[in-house]
């Protein structure tokens, strides 16, 4: 593919954001498991569920302040951007990080998990599970966001995660190994781009990132009502 070119081998995903992709696959999977089995596994679904919402919550501020092919600002592309690529007319940078195409994908992704975590805090079953903040709302509210997260929310994120596989497969099959990169965080390129910084220092900003966010989800879920 590259034959008689010179690589460049440029860290392009941070260690913070390569953790954060595989344990948001991990977590994701685990809710979809103890949701689909329901019952007293239940219990594990809300874990997953807090747990899935403080990574999406150290997504968004690693999104600001993280490693330069991690912040949004590096794939926040036009809509002349879009079609240009479309046409086959992308960029070099555009196979760098996240393409205008992946871009939309990702940002899509964080957007319907933010709205099923969302709207699982807000539902409840009627039997034995609630939402830690189902009783400051409406009970109209209650019945519409537990409507959207079983019924509806799911089937939307399960499309965009099958969109995501067939992207993969896909680009694998253009030569473009797309896991490897978020296995190790580099990329051989032709152009010679800036690295994501990926240093102690940063690695530490993350972890402070992480539990700060940790720490405003578990208060969101001591909020619950208490059972009686």
């Amino acid at each position: 593919m590259y034959k008689g070119m010179t690589l460049n081998k440029v860290r392009v995903w941070d260690l913070p954001t390569r953790i954060f992709h595989w344990a948001l696959v991990a977590g994701v999977l685990g809710l979809a498991i103890s949701g689909t089995i329901g019952g007293n596994v239940m219990v594990w679904h809300f874990r997953f569920g807090y747990t899935v919402l403080t990574l999406l919550l150290f997504r968004i501020i690693w999104g600001l302040v993280g490693g330069r092919w991690s912040r949004f600002g590096a794939f926040i592309y036009s809509p002349q951007s879009v079609f240009n690529y479309l046409k086959g007319r992308g960029k070099t940078e555009h196979s760098v990080g996240h393409s205008p195409i992946g871009a939309g994908s990702v940002f899509a992704m964080l957007g319907i998990l933010l709205a099923q975590v969302g709207s699982g805090m807000l539902s409840d079953d009627e039997i034995a599970f609630a939402g830690p903040l189902t009783r400051f709302v409406s009970n109209a509210s209650v019945s519409l966001a537990t409507n959207y997260h079983k019924n509806i929310g799911k089937w939307i994120l399960l499309a965009l995660v099958l969109l995501h596989i067939a992207a993969i497969v896909f680009y694998l099959w253009r030569k473009h190994n797309l896991v490897g990169a978020m296995l190790h965080g580099d990329k051989e390129l032709v152009t010679r781009v800036p690295p994501s910084r990926d240093d102690a220092a940063s690695r530490t900003a993350a972890l402070v990132v992480l539990a700060a966010c940790g720490a405003l989800v578990f208060w969101i879920s001591t909020l619950a009502a208490p059972a009686f």
